[in-house]
């Protein structure tokens, strides 16, 4: 998470380690499920880019 929060938020890791519990939980979940909608995202352009060849 804290990896996530560098790249994609540009947060240092020990802002995101100290936030509270509800913070952290509130951050992870929208991390993993921005990660869920990447992979669907990318299948999806999988599958449409191998019909087209």
């Amino acid at each position: 998470m804290a990896y996530y929060c560098l790249h994609k938020f540009h947060k240092w890791p020990h802002e995101f380690l100290e936030l509270d519990e509800g913070e952290k939980a509130v951050v992870t979940a929208a991390v993993l499920i921005k990660v869920k909608a990447d992979r669907k995202r990318a299948a999806e352009v999988k599958r449409v880019a191998g019909r087209k060849s």
